[in-house]
């Protein structure tokens, strides 16, 4: 099997091969939507963006944010969060009234900032790499825009959990969508935080982790249904339909799709003993992922 693929063009240019060689190809991160639909043997343990970033778009609309404006970089995951909130948002009454990109090598983020304080929508809605987010914060704060009333909504990469306390306050307040955060209240998750504090020096899991934990029990319990046989058509044919309890909540594989069945979680970041969180306020239950 080949198994994590980060970023979409990496999933994407391994997909004929895997393909051609029959040979599963387990996706733990790269999260644009076509990537299944690529290759019969791609399995999906992450999310899909439609799935995570149509949610957000659905509580905006419901929540008095009438205007918005999108700032994403300009890459594949970033234009489907475009495209996808866009949709969701004006099917619910809102308006997108500008779409900015911001080129994905560029950590100049001050002109796309420049035309949201001119423009003053009720909200700016955000998709960065999560390497990037603190760098995208900071310029935000140094124009003022965190004082500004306007609301900051976001995918949960801008939050990242291993990234939130390095932040700080500039993080305070920012809407994400996610299925999953640290501070998920149930006895799975606890108990995946603590182990993985214990094997990291106290470092917090974020949603690559989760994401791999998650793969590695796909793999094993494939493994276990086809008795150690390691064939590709066997091994996808294994994998559909799975079901568990992960530390994110219940998830299944959709046997049509490969995709991530799983509850999406509305978050705030917060202070929460002395930490910043992810905290989720609203669970929007069993998305599918497609």
């Amino acid at each position: 099997m080949l198994a994590g693929f980060a970023l979409t063009p990496g999933a994407l240019a391994v997909a004929p091969l895997a393909t051609e060689a029959k040979v599963v190809e387990i996706s733990m991160l790269a999260a644009t939507g076509i990537v299944t639909d690529r290759s019969p043997f791609i399995v999906r343990a992450s999310f899909s963006v439609p799935q995570s970033i149509t949610p957000l778009a659905d509580w905006a609309a419901k929540n008095g944010i009438k205007s918005v404006v999108s700032v994403v970089s300009d890459f594949a995951p970033g234009i489907d969060v475009e495209t996808n909130f866009k949709q969701r948002f004006e099917a619910g009454g809102g308006k997108v009234v500008d779409a900015l990109r911001v080129p994905l090598a560029s950590n100049d983020f001050a002109p796309a900032l420049q035309r949201v304080t001119d423009t003053k929508p009720d909200a700016v809605m955000v998709f960065v790499p999560a390497s990037i987010g603190p760098i995208f914060l900071r310029q935000m704060v140094e124009r003022g825009l965190d004082k500004s009333g306007m609301k900051i909504i976001a995918d949960g990469s801008l939050t990242e959990d291993d990234i939130l306390n390095p932040i700080g306050d500039a993080a305070l307040g920012i809407i994400t969508s996610q299925p999953y955060s640290a501070a998920h209240d149930s006895p799975e998750n606890k108990a995946f935080v603590a182990a993985f504090k214990q094997a990291n020096a106290g470092a917090r899991p974020n949603f690559v982790a989760v994401h791999a934990y998650d793969g590695m029990r796909l793999v094993y319990e494939a493994l276990k249904k086809t008795n150690g046989a390691s064939g590709g058509e066997a091994l996808v044919e294994a994998m559909k339909g799975q079901s568990w309890v992960s530390p994110r909540g219940p998830v299944s594989i959709d046997p049509a799709t490969r995709e991530m069945t799983q509850n999406v979680y509305i978050r705030k970041v917060e202070r929460k003993d002395g930490e910043l969180y992810n905290i989720e306020f609203e669970t929007v239950a069993n998305v599918k992922g497609k």
